[in-house]
């Protein structure tokens, strides 16, 4: 068994993971996985950007008659095409590889976190509630008055915490829609700052706080027990950050 370096694994591992290579450097390339852990590294986050291409980008299927046409009369193996063929798949192969992971990175990129509809529109939503003066239909810091109010104007009972003591006070409490589904909104306060808290049910998987800034608003957001919490502001991350953590540890 020939012995690779990191540089030559580091070439090989696209063309590794999609079974591009011989069964020699296949060998070579599982060998040196299994004793290098930078190299490894490299060949689960190649991995993980090859699943994440085929779950979010989008894919069309070849037309039924393009297919027929490639596969009706594939080349004899003495043709000069074959021959051609042959010397692309051995030389190319890895180059091609290249190309397709590059297209896949931009892909990625390019096409938005299923999550991200949400949060832009709660940073709307934010705005307008400013804007507008109704940031509230239940105007107290008390949550046995706020928490009531939602009884039958929602389908779920959004928690309803006060964090005076912390520095937060609770303002009220509104309806408010994210993406077509009534929501749950409360207020807080933060010196001369306002937050704006989303909550709604949801059926999607529990998700770690992310924080991320959309339109010069600080946004930290996460689900847990099929329950969507978007907190918004213009307050400093950090801080925006200590109320996330407080809300979410008073919640669960």
């Amino acid at each position: 068994m020939n012995e690779i370096n990191c540089t030559v694994c580091h070439e090989l591992i696209h063309g590794y993971l999609d079974h591009e290579l011989d069964a020699a450097s296949a060998t070579n390339v599982a060998e040196h996985l299994s004793q290098c852990a930078d190299c490894q590294r490299v060949h689960d986050e190649a991995q993980r950007l090859i699943a994440s291409v085929k779950t979010y980008a989008p894919y069309y299927a070849a037309p039924d008659a393009l297919i027929q046409q490639v596969f009706a009369n594939p080349p004899s193996p003495t043709s000069p095409w074959q021959a051609l063929r042959d010397v692309a798949q051995k030389w190319l192969a890895p180059a091609f590889s290249a190309v397709a992971l590059a297209m896949a990175l931009v892909l990625y990129v390019a096409t938005p976190s299923p999550e991200q509809p949400w949060l832009d529109e709660a940073v709307s939503n934010h705005v307008r509630s400013l804007m507008a003066q109704h940031l509230n239909d239940v105007v107290s810091s008390d949550r046995h008055t706020v928490k009531p109010w939602f009884t039958g104007k929602l389908d779920f009972s959004p928690p309803v915490f006060d964090f005076s003591a912390q520095g937060f006070p609770l303002l009220g409490g509104r309806l408010d829609y994210l993406q077509h589904q009534t929501t749950a909104a409360l207020s807080y306060g933060r010196a001369k700052h306002i937050i704006n808290v989303f909550i709604l049910p949801t059926t999607a998987t529990d998700t770690p706080r992310l924080s991320q800034s959309i339109r010069g608003y600080n946004v930290v957001a996460w689900q847990d027990h099929h329950m969507r919490f978007i907190v918004i502001s213009d307050l400093e991350k950090t801080e925006l950050e200590v109320f996330s953590q407080l809300l979410e540890q008073r919640v669960f």
